[in-house]
């Protein structure tokens, strides 16, 4: 009798084991859980011609939307490099944009499934509502995660960290382990950085993550202080436990693997370059 219960504790055991290993649906969830950084792409504007990243025109043409379409999406899905795509909205709002990436990044053709985090305009620009709703309807069209920029404040970022609870998201946190979706605060002014501890010992959200260039911009141009505001967030995203992640480049992206940031972002020509130099940085 007694060797059957020992039996039986022990297969228990086991399927808890097995239980806690079974890996997310999304991929990079189980390389931070290991503690690998993920590799991305910011999904590009297919809008033909010379533009900005805001989707300007030639000088003297108003600016002309980003264009972002489900054949854009299949050709992503289709990069065995990319761990995850970031969709870029943040300067204009676009449903029909998320609902078309979702679907191209889920092509047959796809070489591994590619997490798709949506950045949508400040909640301090458009509000509480229009946030609310355009978390829960990111979320709904299939994306996998939310970016909130220019979290100002510790009332702002429980605030935004709502949102998600009012969407039911099943947010992957470090009290949630086993959350699919993706919560991502950013924190892009001197007096959000200054409160970076607090706000990362807030529940129940994924990224924390150090706008550089938005803070470098806020402080005059001051790379070195937006450098230093950065590993400042970085420490706090550690020691909470929180995936931080940051823009990357060929030049900088081994050094950033070794500092310890998880989501690494790309863009450009040379983002391929770039993944894979990170790739051998980190031993993947």
């Amino acid at each position: 009798m007694r060797s059957t219960m020992v039996l039986l504790a022990l297969v228990f055991g086991a399927a808890q084991v097995a239980l806690a290993q079974q890996p997310h649906q999304n991929v990079v969830i189980d390389l931070w859980a290991r503690g690998k950084p993920a590799f991305g792409v910011y999904a590009p504007n297919e809008r033909p011609g010379p533009r900005g990243e805001d989707g300007s025109g030639r000088r003297g043409q108003p600016p002309q939307p980003a264009v972002y379409t489900r054949a854009g999406g299949e050709t992503l899905a289709m990069n065995p490099l990319y761990d995850f795509v970031f969709l870029n909205l943040e300067g204009r709002y676009d449903q029909v944009a998320v609902t078309a990436m979702a679907a191209g990044l889920r092509s047959a053709k796809a070489a591994g499934r590619k997490t798709l985090i949506v950045r949508i305009p400040p909640l301090s620009k458009d509000g509480a509502e229009a946030t609310r709703t355009r978390v829960r309807a990111i979320l709904d069209a299939g994306a996998d995660g939310v970016t909130i920029p220019h979290i100002r404040n510790v009332a702002e970022a429980k605030q935004a960290i709502t949102f998600f609870q009012d969407a039911k998201a099943s947010v992957w946190s470090p009290s949630n382990p086993k959350g699919e979706k993706i919560a991502m605060l950013m924190l892009e002014d001197p007096d959000a950085v200054a409160q970076a501890k607090e706000i990362a010992d807030l529940a129940e959200y994924s990224i924390l993550a150090c706008g550089i260039g938005s803070l470098a911009q806020a402080l005059g141009g001051d790379r070195a202080a937006a450098e230093a505001g950065t590993q400042r967030v970085l420490e706090e995203a550690k020691r909470a436990r929180l995936a931080d992640m940051l823009t990357a480049t060929t030049q900088d992206v081994a050094q950033r693997v070794k500092e310890g940031f998880l989501a690494l972002l790309m863009q450009g020509a040379a983002a391929d370059e770039a993944i894979r130099l990170g790739r051998a940085a980190a031993g993947r």
